[in-house]
């Protein structure tokens, strides 16, 4: 049995998977930052020195106005429309980040398929034919 899985973890197919899930989640870490500490600011500064991610509208009566979103959270349920959109623009970005990285990887399948391929070269067969063929046409031309 250790034998089988170690076969099955070892296949290439396995090994990539777990290579994209660690990329995958060190980009999006990336991403998340970018939103959260690039991009977020902007917007909020844009809408007047806002901290967008503790944007939220308490629907709890327990839950005090102008308190930070995780310490409402504590305090009664609260409808945490900033937090959504943050999510909602990393989700965007990261969709485009993979849609590039796929149609850059189909451009360069259709190049690869696109390029002239060789003809193989005649078999021996082939070559013998073609001397018998052009000995035949020479015997008949005379």
């Amino acid at each position: 049995m250790i034998k089988e899985f170690k076969e099955f973890a070892m296949r290439g197919n396995v090994m990539d998977l777990a290579i994209g899930i660690i990329i995958g989640a060190a980009f999006s870490g990336l991403v998340n930052s970018v939103v959260n500490d690039l991009i977020m600011p902007l917007v909020g500064k844009a809408i007047g020195d806002m901290d967008f991610s503790n944007l939220y509208v308490p629907l709890s009566e327990a839950v005090p106005e102008g308190l930070a979103l995780e310490e409402a959270r504590k305090l009664g349920a609260v409808f945490a429309w900033g937090n959504f959109i943050t999510v909602l623009i990393n989700f965007i970005i990261l969709a485009f980040i993979i849609f590039l990285i796929v149609k850059g990887m189909n451009r360069m399948m259709r190049k690869k398929a696109a390029a002239p391929t060789t003809p193989p070269a005649p078999t021996k067969q082939e070559v013998l034919l073609t001397e018998m063929r052009d000995a035949l046409q020479q015997i008949a031309a005379k």
